[in-house]
């Protein structure tokens, strides 16, 4: 395929879709919706609004990051502060799929509001080939599938989705970025989930619980930036484990699966082979760095029978 040319025909198409309506840009930062992004700012030019919804569910610095990133690109980015919404509709839940579903129902209310708020009919977003897919076997609930699975975004939250990349799966959506033009850290960065650090939280998502997994997650990223490989990050268990303090006390901690696969396209995966002292940098840097963590493991599953994120 044709990158280069495949991304002036979705830059045309945007524009015939839309018409003189108003349009806004769902950005979480990640590579989709970046390269989503950019299309429809390059199609529409001020006219598209980009929003980053604040659920508090972001990587270590994510908002700030973000708007720094496109304020270079000469996009304008506007930052949503909803955390204790998307908290409050995670209270109490402990099911995945549950989870994922009041994410998804969170996400497109905000997003209806601020579409209303806009005038906007449309909402253009990064859905791709790997969300639909799986969220039609139901391996798990994507946030951004709704049309696909018969919900009616115009019926149910009043706007109609634009999905220019819904027919890639992640290698083909990097080479748009790549054609597009953008910086390397933007389009070869590590996939993140939709429904953010709820993902790597087993049991109820709180924002106690969501700081220790944001910690962690930092510090395997540090810890892994040198080496090859698809994603890595760090997972919070529902469970606990017995530890001893550095006094010698009994102390019942959290446990923390450290995650590192190699994939092409995030639909198979295997584990990446990691020299063992840096095995020994995350268990020493998570325990002494994060509060309460007293177990540090490391996840060998490939995807199948895994997913690669938790939930």
């Amino acid at each position: 395929m044709n990158y280069r040319q495949f991304a002036r025909k979705q830059i045309v198409s945007i524009r015939k879709t839309v018409g003189a309506a108003a349009v806004v840009s769902a950005l979480s930062g990640g590579v989709d919706s970046a390269v989503t992004t950019v299309l429809g700012a390059r199609a529409l030019g001020r006219r598209l609004k980009v929003l980053f919804i604040d659920d508090g569910l972001m990587r270590q610095d994510e908002p700030q990051t973000v708007r720094k990133t496109f304020a270079r690109l000469g996009i304008k980015v506007t930052v949503v502060q909803a955390a204790p919404r998307f908290f409050a509709a995670l209270a109490g839940l402990t099911d995945p799929e549950e989870k994922r579903k009041a994410f998804r129902d969170t996400f497109y209310k905000v997003f209806s509001e601020a579409v209303r708020r806009s005038g906007a009919e449309f909402l253009l977003q990064g859905t791709i080939a790997a969300d639909i897919v799986e969220t039609r076997k139901g391996v798990k609930t994507q946030h951004n599938v709704l049309d696909q699975i018969g919900i009616s975004a115009k019926r149910g939250y009043g706007f109609t989705t634009i999905e220019p990349l819904r027919d890639l799966y992640k290698p083909g959506v990097r080479k748009v970025g790549r054609a597009l033009g953008l910086p390397a850290a933007m389009y070869e960065r590590m996939p993140f989930p939709g429904p953010g650090l709820s993902c790597r939280v087993l049991g109820e998502v709180t924002p106690e619980r969501v700081a220790i997994v944001r910690r962690a997650c930092f510090i395997v990223e540090q810890e892994t930036a040198r080496f090859r490989k698809f994603q890595a990050f760090a997972v919070l268990l529902a469970d606990r484990a017995t530890g001893v303090t550095r006094g010698g006390r009994r102390a019942f901690g959290h446990i923390v699966a450290v995650r590192c696969v190699d994939s092409k396209d995030a639909i198979t995966a295997s584990p990446t082979r990691l020299p063992w002292r840096v095995f020994m940098k995350l268990q020493q840097r998570i325990t002494r760095e994060v509060p309460g963590v007293v177990k540090v493991v490391y996840d060998l599953t490939p995807k199948p029978p895994s997913t690669i994120e938790y939930i």
